[in-house]
């Protein structure tokens, strides 16, 4: 994990300051969306100066990370409200901010908000990486379905989870479930390795003893004739 730094926040906008700690991994641009809650001051007028005390050390760079600029705990992290139409200190009384809910289509329309900031740059959830990654994980989410679709209840399984070792059970719950999105595979096993009774959360999917039931993906899933292992039986019998 990168490492975290304590800065003071101060803005032209307003003359309380703040203090927040930040990642020295995290992008200037990313920052300002950040500071944006914090200051009041749109990101696409923010311009950004840190300090060492009274001593300038550097304006911000959109393209590059905070650590870029080695900051220390309590340096000084002064927010510039380049917009002409913004009022000193026009939220520090609270009794003059108009308080009210903004509707998602509606904010979707502004053009000086984060998330269309955040658009514009192909930055965060909006970023190239960030939806191919969404479609390979969809992908995966068909996948698990289809394979889920092919179980029936009442079918011997064998779940095999990494680092844990496989177990045998039988299969008492196929579908999506409330605890987590996804196709999921609600089996109950022959020994009591599970997590529950076949109740999660207050929602009952199935029922089997205490410590014998369990959810797992339909990727970790084999069905099959697996029958009950005994322990008690010793090499020779059969």
């Amino acid at each position: 994990m990168a490492d975290m730094v304590l800065l003071q926040i101060t803005s032209t906008k307003s003359q309380y300051g703040s203090e927040r700690r930040f990642s020295k991994g995290i992008c200037v641009s990313e920052l300002k969306g950040k500071l944006e809650l914090i200051t009041g001051v749109t990101a696409l007028y923010m311009e950004l100066e840190l300090y060492n005390n009274k001593t300038f050390i550097s304006s911000l760079d959109d393209s590059k990370m905070l650590g870029y600029y080695s900051p220390e705990n309590n340096w000084i992290l002064h927010v510039i409200d380049k917009n002409p139409n913004s009022k000193v200190g026009e939220f520090d009384d609270l009794s003059k901010v108009e308080k009210y809910e903004l509707k998602e289509e509606e904010y979707d329309k502004r053009e000086d908000s984060v998330r269309n900031f955040m658009k514009k740059n192909k930055m965060g959830k909006f970023s190239e990486a960030a939806k191919e990654a969404e479609v390979r994980e969809a992908e995966v989410e068909k996948e698990e379905e289809a394979k889920g679709k092919t179980f029936k209840i009442n079918d011997r399984c064998e779940v095999s989870i990494k680092n844990f070792p496989k177990q045998r059970g039988m299969i008492m719950y196929l579908g999506e479930v409330k605890f987590n999105k996804g196709f999921w595979v609600g089996v109950k096993y022959d020994e009591p390795l599970g997590k529950h009774d076949g109740s999660v959360k207050g929602e009952r999917y199935f029922t089997c003893p205490p410590k014998y039931g369990g959810f797992v993906r339909p990727s970790q899933v084999e069905v099959g004739n697996f029958p009950e292992e005994l322990d008690f039986m010793g090499d020779d019998e059969m």
